[in-house]
Parts: structure tokens; sequence; C-alpha cells
């Protein structure tokens, strides 16, 4: 199993999500090719109702809290209530472009 299925299958036990998606953005960084080092998670559940956004980010890092030990380097995360995500219509920010690495010069 990959690291990104690892990270999907995790979250969806946990969380019951209404929207998931776990996007790998290892080829936007100064990282071997098919690298699985950065991702960019945005999940959408009725377990973050109530809480305040550092809250919600530490929930999803204590779930992978394995990956954070070692195998990702970098996780953007987008952790909205089902009321959130549809008042967006779906829509995140994009990561911002690396400058780490040869191209930070």
């Amino acid at each position: 199993m990959n690291i990104q299925t690892d990270i999907e299958r995790k979250l969806r036990e946990a969380f019951d999500p209404v929207h998931l998606e776990v996007e790998n953005e290892s080829a936007n960084h100064n990282v071997p090719p098919g690298s699985e080092s950065h991702f960019k998670v945005t999940i959408a559940s009725q377990a973050f109702e109530g809480e305040r956004l550092v809250g919600r980010h530490r929930k999803v890092n204590t779930v992978l809290a394995e990956e954070l030990a070692g195998r990702i380097h970098a996780l953007a995360l987008h952790t909205l209530t089902p009321d959130e995500w549809f008042a967006r219509a779906g829509k995140v920010p994009d990561s911002p472009p690396c400058l780490g690495g040869s191209k930070g010069g």
C-alpha cells in the first residue's frame, strides 16, 4: 500500500467524511520522481463541528502521527464541517509554489 492510500484509509475510518481528497503534491517539490512526501488533504466531516481550526488540525495530526513521524515531509490541511464545505462550493485554496531546496535560490 502507498502512503496516499494509507492516509485516505485512516482519515475515512477516523472521521467518516462527507468529502475527502488527498492530493500527492510531491511532484511540485524538489524530490525524486514518484515520491510521496508532500500532501494536501481536504476533508469535510461532522467531527469538526464546534472545533476551532487548530483543534481540527490536531485531530488529523493525531490520526496521521505515524506518517508525520517520518514518511510525510509536508501536510497542507483544509479541515471543514459539511456546511462549510457546501458553502464554499467545494473550493479550497491552491497550495503555494515550492521555494525549498534548489528552487529557493
